[in-house]
């Protein structure tokens, strides 16, 4: 086994034409809660940190005045949530205004899918795990040798060296 052991992912940055736009979005929309802001050295906000759950993140930048965002042929294509219940989401999102860019279907590995966008048209999918889809039949064979995570129910759980 090797001594590098990745815990899990951190966050997923996204780059939004609006702070407060997208802040209220995905706090309206998605039930995200803003947990801290970061500032740069001379007092302008630099990023937003969003709430999902564990040690879950979602981080926002806003684009830079004046400055032109171009989409690279390469890189993020898409950030992915998992849900308990995708009928359910759906349903809430719809009574908040919210609809989905298509109906929800299986996708290839297995699980439940459905595709929303946020105000600056980044693309989020929505997706439940179902007990057939390649991701749980790889984490239930998996199950005795997973990764330690970095929390359990709010506590730091121990590890080695990092």
């Amino acid at each position: 086994m090797s001594n590098l052991t990745i815990r899990g992912l951190g966050h997923v940055a996204i780059r939004v034409k609006n702070f407060q736009r997208s802040l209220q979005w995905y706090i309206d929309m998605l039930g995200l809660e803003e947990a801290f802001r970061l500032y740069r050295d001379d007092g302008t906000l630099m990023a937003i940190y969003l709430y999902i759950n564990g040690d879950n993140f979602i981080e926002l930048f806003e684009k830079p005045d004046g400055g032109e965002v171009v989409v690279p042929e390469l890189g993020l294509v898409h950030v992915c949530l998992h849900v308990e219940n995708l009928k359910q989401t759906l349903d809430e999102l719809a009574a908040r205004g919210l609809k989905p860019t298509g109906e929800p279907r299986r996708g290839r590995a297995g699980a439940l899918q459905c595709w929303i966008t946020d105000p600056d048209g980044n693309r989020i999918e929505l997706m439940e795990m179902l007990p057939d889809s390649q991701q749980a039949l790889f984490l239930k064979k998996e199950e005795g040798r997973r990764r330690p995570g970095s929390f359990v129910d709010g506590r730091p759980r121990p590890h080695g060296d990092i």
